[in-house]
This record gives structure tokens, sequence and C-alpha cells, in this order.
């Protein structure tokens, strides 16, 4: 048994952050097992990336981070000896485990852990969700072997030899809902198309306003699904009929899916992803420039210029801009559906899956450094 355990090929996945650095890699999971992968994931100490992995069975490590800013904060003089210290974490935790090759979702917590990887020669497999690398992923990109992207254009800011467009993992059980268990859930009667409304995993109040505002022009026409954020919900809408309010949702996520008809969200890269994957049309409401580094407006111009979705910025989001939005998606969506259903980027675990077992086999055996 021993025997076999040894012979069995390792892997380390990391990523965190946010859950759009951790859930691609929950994704990938079920393959790497059926494919006889022993698999460990090296994330923060207290990060959300240890909760969501919790529920696969997997070990996992947590090493000192830092965040890396691009703004003026205290904590800028004291991370970078945090991420020094996670170095020397994730460099013992490496050496211990002995993997075959690391893969990496980004976000702050993979810098030490790919740069230790590296530095031990192990191979490395990078993923980029959104369309402009970020800066943790930045400081990854010249020790990676393959650097796995979300948008053709994020093709022109890699390195030709390493850039490989796959589109981004994407949990299968997503795929599966059931629409009986969404109606009983939701306290739907079929019959009306559904809306689906997402401000990402904290909410966003410019979204909730705006749909709320828009509630009497939509009802009789619509139901309305709303995930509103943590400590977000209007309890004066609590019983309103066709509108169902949620802070969050997990498990029931795919059922409301399933008879979701559109769309209105954030445009985070995994967010948005899962929307392509599934087919279903969207309204993308980007986080402004001056609250972010941008990615999202990038992202979500992508998707309006193939076709899958419309845009508003975040600065012209009014009632009137919403209800026009939803009506013209709802009664042309199957132009963006038929548009979606063109994409080459389905085939994105596959890849990914192809690309891990090309750097194990390529990886020369006892390679990792003892020192």
């Amino acid at each position: 048994m021993q025997q076999k355990a040894e012979s069995m090929k390792k892997i380390v996945l990391t990523g965190g952050g946010t859950a759009g650095h951790v859930t691609p890699n929950l994704a990938l999971i079920p393959h790497l097992k059926e494919q006889g992968y022993d698999i460990t994931y090296i994330g923060s100490l207290d990060g959300i990336e240890k909760r969501l992995v919790s529920d696969f069975g997997i070990p996992y490590y947590g090493v000192s981070t830092g965040k890396l800013r691009r703004y003026f904060d205290p904590k800028n003089f004291t991370d970078p000896f945090r991420v020094i210290k996670g170095y020397g974490d994730a460099r013992k935790i490496l050496k211990k485990i002995r993997p075959d090759v690391v893969f990496s979702k980004g976000g702050f917590v993979s810098v030490p852990v790919v740069r230790a990887a590296a530095a031990l020669k192990i191979p490395c497999i990078i993923h980029e969700s959104d369309l402009t690398p970020g800066l943790a992923n930045k400081l990854c990109i010249p020790v990676a072997e393959k650097v796995c992207c979300n948008f053709p254009e994020t093709l022109k800011y890699l390195p030709d030899k390493k850039a490989v467009l796959t589109g981004s993992p994407i949990r299968e059980e997503l795929k599966k809902g059931d629409k009986e268990i969404a109606y009983k859930f939701c306290g739907f009667e079929p019959g009306l198309p559904v809306i689906l409304v997402m401000g990402g995993s904290q909410g966003a109040a410019s979204i909730n306003e705006a749909i709320r505002s828009a509630l009497p022009k939509l009802k009789g026409d619509f139901n309305i699904v709303h995930l509103t954020g943590k400590d977000k919900m209007d309890n004066m809408l609590l019983t309103e009929s066709g509108y169902k309010q949620f802070e969050y949702v997990k498990a029931e996520l795919k059922d409301i899916f399933a008879i979701t008809d559109i769309v209105v969200s954030r445009a985070g890269a995994n967010a948005i992803s899962e929307l392509l994957s599934l087919r279903i049309p969207s309204i993308l409401i980007p986080l402004s420039a001056k609250n972010s580094r941008g990615d999202q407006i990038l992202n979500a111009a992508s998707f309006e210029k193939q076709g899958y979705s419309i845009v508003i910025d975040e600065e012209n989001l009014d009632q009137d801009s919403l209800l026009d939005a939803i009506h013209n998606l709802y009664f042309n969506k199957q132009t963006y559906i038929d548009n979606m259903e063109k994409s080459t980027q389905y085939r994105s675990i596959p890849a990914i899956m192809e690309l891990i077992e090309e750097a194990v086999e390529n990886k020369s055996p006892n390679k990792i450094k003892n020192k």
C-alpha cells in the first residue's frame, strides 16, 4: 500500500483571497482524482480558500502571506516580511510533499507558493482569469511553464511560448440543476421568465438599488431572484410576489441557474465564465475604475464584443437603463445564446488537464531540490 501511495502523481493547488481564485481549482479536483492524483492545497492561514476547500477532504496547508497593494497602506511596510515568511513556509511544505506539479489560480497567496516551487524545480502552471494579468500573476509568470488564460485578448499580454487560451474551469455540478427544486425554493410558479441578479459575494449597492426601483415595471412579466450580498436584504420586500431575495446561495445555485433566462451581474471573470459555459445571456455592470484596477470593465467589454452580454457602466446605471437592457436582452436572447454556442472555450478542464499531464511527464524523476 505504501508503494502504491508513493507512485501516485502528486499535485499542489494554490490560489486564494477571493472565491474567484478558488472555485476554478475546486472544479479541477474531481477530474484530478479521476486521473489518480494525490491532491494538496496550499492557501493562506485563514482565507476564504480554507473554508471552501474543507468540503473536498484534501489536505490543506496554510502559509503566511501579505496582500500586494497598488496603493498606500501602512501594512505595505510589514506585508513584504509576511510574503518572505510565506516563501519559507511554502518551501518547507513543498519539500515535504514533493509534488510533481503546482497549479495556481492566482491571488496574493500564490506568489510565495509558485516562487518556492520554481526554486525547487517543480513545474508550475498558472491561470489568469481576467483580461489583463493581475499583480500576483505578473510576479509568477516569469517562473511558470505555462500560463492559461480566459480571454483571447489576454494572449498579447503573455509570453508567446507560455500562453494557452483555455477558458476557465467551471464546476460540473452547475450544469446539473433541478428546475422543480428551484421553483419550490424560490416560491415561483413555472410560466414567467426568470431574471437572476448577482452583485458578487459582497453584494453591490448600486445594482440592488436599480433592480428594486425597477420591480414595479418588471413584476408580472418576470420572476426575479436577487442575491443581495450579506446584510443587504430589504425587509420591506420579503413578501413581494415574484421577487425572492437571498443574501447568498450555495448548493441551490445550480438549481436557480436551471430556471434562469437572463442574468444581471458584476463582471468578475469566474462568474461570467460560468454564464458562458451555461449559455445564459447577461447584463454586466462592472466595478468602476475608481473602485478597482479596471479588470471587470475589460472583462465586460470582451463579452460584449463577442456578443454574449450587454454592458451598463456603473455610472450610467439607473432604473431606465436597466429596464431597457433587460427588455433588449430578453427579446433577443437567442442571438446571444447562438453566439455563446460558437465559443471555443468550453473545453477548459480537458485543456488544463492535458497541460498538467504534460508537465508531469516532462518532469525528471527526483528533480526537486533537497536544499
